[in-house]
């Protein structure tokens, strides 16, 4: 029941070598990124809704033993070469559009005008919806139609070959084939010419010419005949059918403008909503005390489902807030088409109305028990955690989270079908779980790079308008560019700074034209790393008390290895936060080399256990 297109992202399993999609509804083409697949043996696709081409890059498969397209939309010539000389070992039947020269095939000869197949292609969806209601006369409306090809194939037409089709002079191409066709084949113009009519897989035909092999007519043609009292009720059925036709094709126009307008609110139901009442009683009335944090549209709750055994994050949308309703759809929307390790998971939502009568809309997350980045970033004094000391975050737990964050991305803007920008990415958004593993969240104002029209611009409280949040928005929001990935990497790097300098982009020292970026820019020209966040302070404390005890070589090149580490970190933030776009590092880069800088550093930390072992046993 799977439906939709192939994902882009099968590409990558490079690997594969055993495919098998048959009896789905797959549609469109079959895309050209499968060609990396080229270790494939056995690739089934059929009885799907694929249509145009197949792909030619499948006659260089060399390992392909066994390829089954039959029962699509497939159309064109049929290739020659490759995997494609096998007949056993190739299936094309049921795709009615196609044409070629291999014998074992059958398929008629490529000769016919190509632009004349989106005619026939209109006509057989016609006839495809339509044939189930009405049945097989309902093909005498296409007598209007000056058809050149006409295709009834793999459908469920029953009863004579129509008579009419006699008369079609300018018909060069004819495929009644895998349908309930019965009685005998005319040997009439139209039917002479064997390679251009197709009516294999219609057990009850007889008679034609002798190479469509069929058997001899031995019943009674005189029963065919039809008396006049039934040629005028079928007159009759035509007009109501013609009628009905036009209603018809009215109401699916009515139905599909009503369908595009309720999209949105649609695509929230993608999950089992819960009631109001389960919310309310899981927060404790939505209190105080269940408060955990508060955002641009809302309020994150803290609570308990399922009678206790799971703790959630609701997030109460405020929904007299401009945008609150957009933003609920937006989420939902962006959600329910992507899935990763590194982005907070929806559980349910809930739309509906409260006990006052207002609108009611919330989303329930995971709960993740460590907070938000920004909480550690960032720590401030808590009246009921006085005595517990401030969370603090070691450098390779910092890098770890850089590395989570950065992987969303990687797979937010090339791992899905669709690219999703994110456009409000900030360390509150950033929530830690038990083992400190990071995560993105709060995809209010995410877009889909499909609908340019959509943007991060809209009117909000302030005079400029600008949405995302102030010190991560990049510059070219300000003169009015459309979405990009781009604008997502200027606010990550933004967020690696923040994580190694401990300093916000609006702290109170950055005036004067100063910001963020030109501040480490200064300190790295200089090779300075003075500026990293004091929370770190405690590490580099004890690395000098570890200097002064031991006066060993490696100590001293592992500490120095650290600075490098950390010198490199910023100047990925720096190369990724150029005020032109396209100038900005990848975000599938900046994750290699942040997966080379951990393993550097993890290299320096075990060759310093080793001295220090071997220093104890000294």
């Amino acid at each position: 029941m799977l439906f939709g297109k192939i994902p882009a992202s099968l590409a990558s399993c490079v690997k594969l070598d055993f495919l098998a999609m048959r009896r789905n509804f797959f549609q469109g083409d079959v895309p050209s990124s499968l060609e990396s697949l080229r270790g494939l043996e056995h690739f089934d696709i059929s009885n799907n809704n694929f249509s145009g081409n197949i792909p030619k890059f499948l006659k260089s498969f060399d390992f392909l033993q066994l390829l089954n397209l039959s029962y699509n939309h497939f159309e064109g010539e049929v290739p020659t070469t490759g995997v494609f000389k096998n007949a056993n070992a190739t299936s094309i039947q049921g795709n009615g559009e196609l044409c070629g020269s291999i014998p074992k095939f059958q398929l008629p000869k490529c000769n016919y005008n190509k632009s004349k197949k989106k005619l026939t292609l209109t006509v057989k969806l016609i006839i495809s919806i339509l044939s189930g209601l009405f049945g097989v006369t309902l093909i005498l409306l296409l007598l209007l139609l000056c058809l050149e090809h006409f295709d009834l194939s793999n459908n469920n037409f029953s009863g004579n070959i129509p008579k009419f089709l006699e008369s079609f002079d300018f018909l060069q191409l004819l495929n009644l084939s895998y349908n309930h066709f019965e009685g005998e084949v005319t040997t009439t113009r139209v039917f002479e010419n064997a390679n251009a009519t197709s009516i294999q897989g219609n057990g009850e035909l007889c008679g034609g010419i002798p190479k469509f092999q069929l058997p001899k007519c031995n019943y009674n043609k005189s029963k065919k005949k039809l008396t006049l009292t039934m040629k005028l009720i079928i007159s009759i059925l035509f007009g109501l059918f013609g009628v009905t036709l036009i209603l018809l094709l009215l109401l699916l126009c009515s139905l599909r403008k009503k369908r595009k307008k309720n999209t949105s609110i649609d695509s929230i139901n993608f999950l089992l909503n819960v009631s109001y009442q389960s919310l309310l009683n899981a927060t404790n009335g939505f209190s105080s005390a269940n408060l955990i944090g508060k955002g641009s549209f809302g309020s994150v709750y803290k609570g308990i489902l399922d009678q206790g055994r799971n703790m959630v994050a609701v997030k109460v949308l405020n929904l007299s807030r401009h945008g609150a309703s957009k933003s609920f759809m937006a989420e939902c929307e962006a959600l329910r088409h992507i899935r990763h390790r590194n982005l907070v998971k929806v559980l349910t939502t809930c739309s509906g109305i409260d006990y006052q009568g207002h609108d009611f809309k919330a989303l329930v997350y995971e709960f993740l028990g460590n907070g938000n980045l920004d909480e550690w970033l960032h720590p401030t004094p808590r009246t009921n955690e006085a005595i517990e000391e401030p969370r603090k975050l070691s450098l390779l737990q910092r890098l770890n989270i850089a590395i989570d964050v950065a992987s969303a991305f990687d797979y937010l803007h090339h791992r899905c079908e669709t690219p999703i920008v994110h456009c409000d990415l900030k360390p509150s958004n950033v929530l830690l779980d038990d083992d400190l593993i990071g995560h993105v969240g709060d995809f209010g104002l995410a877009r889909f790079l499909h609908d340019v029209s959509q943007d991060c611009f809209a009117n909000q409280s302030s005079s400029i308008g600008v949405k995302g949040t102030v010190g991560y928005t990049p510059p070219e929001y300000g003169m009015g560019n459309e979405v990009s990935v781009y604008d997502d990497i200027y606010s990550y790097d933004i967020l690696l700074l923040e994580m190694f300098t401990g300093k916000r982009p609006t702290d109170n020292i950055f005036q004067d034209n100063l910001n963020l970026l030109d501040f480490v820019k200064a300190a790295l020209s200089k090779r300075k790393i003075d500026i990293i966040d004091p929370n770190l302070l405690w590490e580099k404390q004890e690395e000098e008390t570890r200097r002064i005890n031991n006066t060993r070589n490696e100590d001293q090149n592992g500490s120095s290895k650290i600075q490098e580490c950390l010198i490199l970190i910023l100047g990925i933030g720096v190369a990724c936060s150029t005020e032109f776009p396209t100038k900005r590092m990848n975000i599938s880069t900046v994750v290699v080399e942040l997966h080379k800088i951990r393993e550097s550093i993890l290299k320096t930390i075990i060759q310093r256990q080793r001295v220090r072992t071997t220093g104890a046993q000294g």
